[in-house]
């Protein structure tokens, strides 16, 4: 046999090699079953959920981030209608102000004018006072001469310069000069 033995065929298999690559792929594929895919699939299942958990956690963040973003973007625009209103409040209170000053500059103005106006009428009443008499000496003066007798009588003498002013009102009344 030893003949037939080593007259075997290297393009045949031993049947007993065979078989016992057939048990130790069975052990082999049984232990892997049992230990070490079950391990792959824990880990998968835990990266998986690890994954999602992540996306869950990034998707809430994101959220979060746009409600503040909106929350911001609205104090922005509220803080914008704010200063608005107190520019417009400003200008306003600006034009208030300007008015004031024109009203108390015209006031200031008429009272001047009020005034200057009350000054120039007692000037012009003191004027005419002074000019009254002045006329009147000059007129007694001048009626002393014409007549030939002295007016020197306190009395006679301003009967006769109101007289002689009233002719000249009279006249210039008539005349229409003032």
């Amino acid at each position: 046999m030893r003949a037939a033995e080593e007259a075997h065929n290297p393009l045949v298999p031993i049947v007993s090699e065979i078989v016992l690559a057939l048990i130790v792929f069975a052990i082999l594929f049984f232990a892997i079953k049992k230990f070490v895919v079950p391990n792959f699939e824990k880990t998968f299942a835990e990266r998986t959920q690890a994954i999602e958990g992540g996306l869950s956690a990034a998707e809430s963040k994101q959220a979060e981030a746009d409600a503040k973003l909106a929350e911001l973007e609205k104090q922005l625009a509220d803080a914008r209608h704010e200063a608005a209103r107190i520019r417009e409040e400003a200008r306003e209170q600006g034009a208030q102000i300007v008015a004031e000053m024109r009203e108390q500059a015209q006031a200031e103005s008429s009272r001047i004018v009020e005034h200057g106006k009350t000054q120039i009428e007692a000037e012009r009443q003191q004027a005419v006072t002074s000019l009254r008499a002045e006329v009147g000496a000059l007129a007694t003066g001048l009626a002393g001469r014409i007549v030939g007798e002295s007016l020197d009588d306190e009395a006679r003498q301003s009967r006769v310069v109101e007289r002689f002013l009233a002719d000249l009102e009279a006249d210039g009344q008539t005349s229409g000069v003032n």
